[in-house]
């Protein structure tokens, strides 16, 4: 993510941060996949409050052995790409 020039964030603004990163990448999952098809879904995010502030998140899914044809891979992907954008977009209203 790209320095947004922000000042550090308070421990309750990271908190949040994290929350809106985990909600978007599960929600973006769960509108590709049905949750019934889901064995696992964890969603690791980290965050720093230090400039520049700084996120990663992780996506790892797995889903019922019976599943075929969905590219596991490619909706872990994207659900990250979401993650960001999303994350990009809280720490933009913040300014």
């Amino acid at each position: 993510m790209g320095k947004l020039g922000l000042s550090e964030l308070t421990t309750n603004q990271i908190e949040l941060l994290s929350k809106t990163a985990e909600t978007a990448a599960k929600k973006y999952v769960l509108s590709k996949i049905s949750l019934k098809l889901v064995e696992t879904l964890n969603i690791i995010v980290e965050t720093t409050s230090e400039k520049p502030v700084t996120i990663s998140v992780e996506v790892i899914l797995v889903l019922s052995p019976t599943t075929k044809n969905i590219n596991v891979e490619l909706i872990a992907k994207e659900a990250v790409k979401e993650a960001l954008k999303t994350s990009e977009n809280y720490l933009s209203n913040l300014k």
